[in-house]
């Protein structure tokens, strides 16, 4: 039987739960075990950006709700009835869970969105919560760790603890959009995001039209 080996997904309370959302259906459609983390912090702002309480005693009926929302808030945009069976949830404030431990088999972590907080918290190895305890396991072995940082403008010492990450072995990917792939509608703003994302991380995906090196390639054409 073959050993099941997730990766991490750490949603902190910054703003931009669609990215973390669209990172989740990516790693799943990419046929990806996922160990699932979510901070005290992030329900408030689950909460406030979609109106989706995120509850642990009903953990995996509010992801399926969550998942299935589009970034303009649309219900049931997408279908994850079939999706959710090889996820894991792990409480923020249980840090005896499995990836607390380097013995833990995970590929490594991703961090969508980052907050200031969080992103302060890995670089100074706090590890208060689950999520800043896996963080900073990811790092100390070596595996791959991605921090979507959503802030802006950032401070100087904001700065200095995202290049202390880097300095780390971190993949520090602000939540930055773009728009040479031709984005029409805000989930293809958001789907940018999460496929750079999952290419830091090596997962394949499809949630974007990449560079070809062709100038006009994201324009519309009339036949």
């Amino acid at each position: 039987m073959k050993s099941r080996r997730p990766w991490v997904v750490g949603v902190s309370g910054a703003s931009g739960t669609p990215y973390a959302a669209a990172v989740l259906r990516g790693l799943l459609a990419a046929g990806e075990s996922v160990d699932l983390v979510v901070s005290r912090a992030s329900r408030l702002t689950l909460l406030d950006e979609t109106g989706i309480s995120f509850r642990d005693a009903h953990w995996r009926e509010d992801l399926a709700v969550w998942l299935a929302r589009g970034a303009d808030g649309k219900p049931d945009t997408f279908d994850v009835s079939d999706a959710l069976d090889d996820v894991r949830y792990w409480a923020a404030g249980d840090l005896a869970a499995g990836p607390s431990s380097g013995s833990y088999p995970a590929k490594g972590m991703l961090v969508v969105p980052a907050s200031t907080a969080a992103v302060a918290g890995v670089a100074l190895g706090l590890s208060k919560d689950l999520l800043q305890r896996t963080a900073s396991v990811t790092l100390k072995e070596r595996r791959p760790l991605v921090v979507a940082v959503r802030e802006t403008p950032l401070n100087g010492q904001t700065l200095k603890h995202m290049v202390a990450l880097d300095e780390a072995g971190a993949v520090v990917l602000p939540a930055s959009p773009a728009f040479y792939a031709g984005a029409t509608h805000i989930q293809d703003l958001v789907d940018f995001v999460a496929g750079r994302v999952l290419d830091a991380a090596g997962v394949p995906h499809r949630l974007y039209r990449r560079w070809e090196g062709e100038l006009g390639g994201a324009t519309p054409r009339s036949d």
